[in-house]
């Protein structure tokens, strides 16, 4: 016998900002509250690492902002989807001249993205994400695996290079003159 899947009714940004704890460690996928799991020591060690390299040279060179992991962007809106990746840039002439908004999740696409992949990520929900990015406007999209050291560069679903640890990530157009040798991200 075939059990009936109760669909429950379809949330907002809004709904998930206005949980009790602000909607963390949650994201909203086309309407569905998902959960996410804490993330790992190393995962965390790894999303510092790239969140400050980023943050040092867009800091000096006055790029943008750099926003760290569970940062809630709403990417689509009716159904809404929110994502928190592990590390967003926003490029500084997208801020508006009042500034980001101070509560709420804003709605707009990160100019780049990283997404760390902890060890109880299926590779189909890193998929769908990318994917999610990609479609909303996100211009550059770095999947980094510390497992096999690698970080996978989207530009687009037909732009893709896998990069290894002898490599050197690149900020491509988004962020020019970014460089960072992968050894220094995965030692």
């Amino acid at each position: 016998m075939e059990t009936a899947k109760i669909k429950s009714e379809l949330k907002t940004a809004v709904d998930l900002y206005n949980m009790p704890d602000h909607g963390g460690r949650y994201e909203l996928v086309q309407g569905e509250i998902v959960p996410m799991s804490p993330a790992s020591t190393k995962h965390g060690m790894i999303v510092f690492r790239l969140a400050f390299e980023i943050g040092l040279f867009t800091s000096e060179n006055k790029l943008g902002e750099v926003y760290a992991a569970e940062t809630g962007f709403t990417i689509q809106q009716n159904p809404d989807t929110v994502r928190a990746p592990d590390v967003a840039f926003v490029a500084q002439s997208r801020i508006p001249e009042e500034g980001v908004p101070e509560t709420g999740f804003w709605a707009i696409a990160p100019d780049l993205v990283a997404e760390v992949v902890s060890p109880n990520d299926r590779m189909t929900e890193i998929q769908d994400k990318t994917t999610d990015y990609l479609a909303a406007g996100v211009r550059l999209v770095w999947v980094v695996d510390p497992k096999t050291e690698t970080v996978t560069v989207y530009q687009s679903l037909k732009q893709v290079k896998v990069l290894v640890a002898e490599d050197v990530l690149e900020g491509e157009d988004v962020l020019p003159g970014f460089e960072l040798a992968l050894k220094k991200l995965f030692s």
